[in-house]
C-alpha cells in the first residue's frame, strides 16, 4: 500500500517580500499620526491599529493545504477554508494524472481558485505555489486542480492506484 502526503504553505520569497513593503505604509501612517504634537490617537489604538496590520498580513501563512493519496482515495484540506479532510473516493474519479498548467491563465493565481468566478470549464483549483498539479475530472463531470511540488512522487502513488479508477 502506498500513500501520498504533501503539505505547503505560503512561503515564497516574493511573497514574503511584497507582504513586507505592502505594510511598511500604514505603518508609517499610523507612527506618523501617533508621533504628532496634537494626536488624537490613544496608545490603545495606536497599538491595536499596529497588532491589527501585523495580524492581518500574517494570517496568509496559516493557509495550509494538506493532500494524501491512499487505497480510500484522494484526500485534501485547505485550511483555513477546510476544518477537516475532504475525501474524493475513487469510485468518484473518471480519471486523475498530474499536469503542468498555468495558474493566472487558467484559474486566476493561486488559492482556493475557479468554479463560479473564472473559467467555469477548467473546474476548481487548490494550489499554494508553482504550475504543477494532480487533476481531477470526476464522474459527476466535475473538475479538481491539486497543487504539488513532489511531482514524480505523486505519479507513482497514482499509477499504483490506476487500477482503482474504472
Amino acid at each position: 500500500m502506498k500513500i501520498f502526503k504533501e503539505e505547503q504553505r505560503f512561503t515564497q520569497t516574493w511573497l514574503i517580500v511584497l507582504l513586507a513593503m505592502s505594510i511598511i505604509v500604514p505603518i508609517g501612517i499610523t507612527i506618523q499620526e501617533y508621533a504628532k504634537e496634537n494626536t488624537k490617537m490613544t496608545t490603545n489604538e495606536f497599538v491595536l491599529t499596529l497588532v491589527g496590520v501585523l495580524v492581518s498580513v500574517l494570517f496568509i501563512f496559516f493557509f495550509k493545504l494538506t493532500t494524501r493519496i491512499d487505497e480510500k482515495g484522494i484526500h485534501y484540506q485547505f485550511f483555513p477554508f477546510h476544518f477537516s479532510l475532504r475525501t474524493i473516493n475513487w469510485l468518484e474519479i473518471n480519471s486523475a494524472k498530474v499536469r503542468t498548467y498555468d495558474p493566472i491563465g487558467e484559474y486566476g493565481g493561486w488559492g482556493l481558485k475557479g468554479g463560479s468566478f473564472w473559467n467555469k470549464s477548467k473546474g476548481k483549483a487548490i494550489n499554494i505555489s508553482g504550475d504543477i498539479g494532480i487533476q481531477l475530472t470526476l464522474k459527476n463531470g466535475k473538475k479538481l486542480l491539486i497543487g504539488t511540488q513532489k511531482e514524480s512522487e505523486a505519479k507513482r502513488v497514482l499509477g499504483t492506484y490506476k487500477n482503482k479508477i474504472i
